[in-house]
C-alpha cells in the first residue's frame, strides 16, 4: 500500500530530517538512503521498517546536517611536492614559469590535505529516534487510512459476489429443468415410439448429478465466507486472498461451462470481474 511520512527537525544543534514513501508491491522491497557515516545504523533501521511493513517499495531517507562535529585536519607534504613537481613540469613543457604555480592550486589536489569528522553513529541515533519515530507513525497511519479505504472496497466487490451467488442458487431449478427438457427431447428424437419413460427419467437423473451446479454454489459461498473472515481476522491477507480467489474463480467457471442461460452467462461474467477486482486489489493489502 501506499504511504508517506516526513519530519525536519533541529535536535541539539543537528539539523535532521526524515522521509519515508512507499508504492503497492507484493512484496517487501526496503531501500534506505543514509550518510555514510551513518551506515551502522542500516540494519536497525531495516528491523524496525519490516518489523510493522510486510508489502510495499519502501524508500526511506534521513538526512544529517552538524555543524558542530569535530573535525580534524592533516596534511600530506609528500603528495604536495609531488603535485608540485608534476604541475611544474607541465608549466615548463607550455613554456611558462614555475613561480606561476599559486600554493591554491596545490592545495586544492585530492590527498594534500584530508579533513575528517568524529561521527558517533550512537550518538546520531539518540538525535535521530525521536524524529524517525514520528515520521514512522505518520507512515504507518496514512498506510492504515489507505488500508480502511481498500477494505471497504472488497466488502463492496464481496457484496457484489454474494449476490451473484445468491442469484445462481435461485436459478438452479429453471436450469436443471432446461436441462431434463433438453435430455428428454433428445432421446424422444432418437428413439421416437419406442421411448421408455422410465429409462428417459433414470439418464436423465443420471446425468444431472453431473451437471447440476448445486456443489459449486455450495463451495462458492464457503470460499465467500472464507474471504470475509480473512479480511476481518487477518491483519496481513493477501496472500490468502490470492488463493482463496483462485479457487472461487474455479467454482464460478464450472457454473458458467454449465450454463445455458443469458441471464446466467451475465452474472457469471459480473461476478468474474468483482473477483478479478479482489484479487488485483488483494495483492496490495497486507
Amino acid at each position: 500500500m501506499t504511504g508517506y511520512g516526513f519530519k525536519e527537525a533541529v535536535v541539539d544543534n543537528t539539523q535532521i530530517s526524515v522521509e519515508i514513501r512507499s508504492v503497492n508491491s507484493r512484496f517487501l522491497d526496503l531501500n534506505i538512503n543514509l550518510p555514510s557515516y551513518l551506515n551502522p545504523l542500516e540494519q536497525r533501521v531495516r528491523r524496525l521498517v519490516s518489523e510493522k511493513i510486510l508489502r510495499g517499495k519502501v524508500d526511506l531517507t534521513i538526512r544529517v546536517r552538524d555543524a558542530s562535529c569535530p573535525a580534524t585536519v592533516s596534511a600530506d607534504p609528500k603528495a604536495a611536492l609531488m603535485y608540485r613537481d608534476a604541475i611544474a613540469e607541465i608549466a615548463r613543457a607550455l613554456g611558462k614559469s614555475c613561480d606561476d604555480i599559486p600554493l591554491s592550486l596545490v592545495i586544492a589536489q585530492e590527498g594534500v590535505l584530508n579533513v575528517s569528522h568524529d561521527y558517533d553513529a550512537e550518538a546520531y541515533w539518540e538525535k535521530i529516534e525521536p524524529v524517525f519515530a514520528d515520521v514512522f507513525g505518520q507512515f504507518l497511519r496514512d498506510r492504515e487510512r489507505e488500508g480502511q479505504n481498500l477494505k471497504k472496497d472488497l466488502l463492496a466487490k464481496l457484496d457484489v459476489l454474494d449476490g451473484c451467488a445468491a442469484f445462481f442458487k435461485e436459478w438452479q431449478p429453471t436450469m436443471e429443468q432446461r436441462f431434463r427438457e433438453t435430455i428428454t427431447q433428445k432421446f424422444r428424437e432418437l428413439l421416437g415410439e419406442h421411448a421408455d419413460e422410465n429409462r428417459i427419467m433414470q439418464e436423465t437423473a443420471a446425468m444431472l448429478v453431473k451437471y447440476t451446479i448445486n456443489e459449486e454454489i455450495i463451495r462458492l459461498h464457503s470460499h465467500l465466507e472464507a474471504l470475509r473472515k480473512e479480511l476481518d481476522s487477518n491483519p496481513a491477507p493477501g496472500k490468502r486472498l490470492d488463493f482463496i480467489c483462485q479457487e472461487a474463480n474455479r467454482e464460478i467457471n464450472t457454473i458458467g461451462s454449465k450454463n445455458q442461460f443469458m441471464e446466467v452467462g451475465a452474472v457469471v461474467i459480473s461476478a468474474k470481474d468483482a473477483l478479478e477486482n479482489i484479487r488485483e486489489q488483494g495483492k496490495n493489502v497486507e
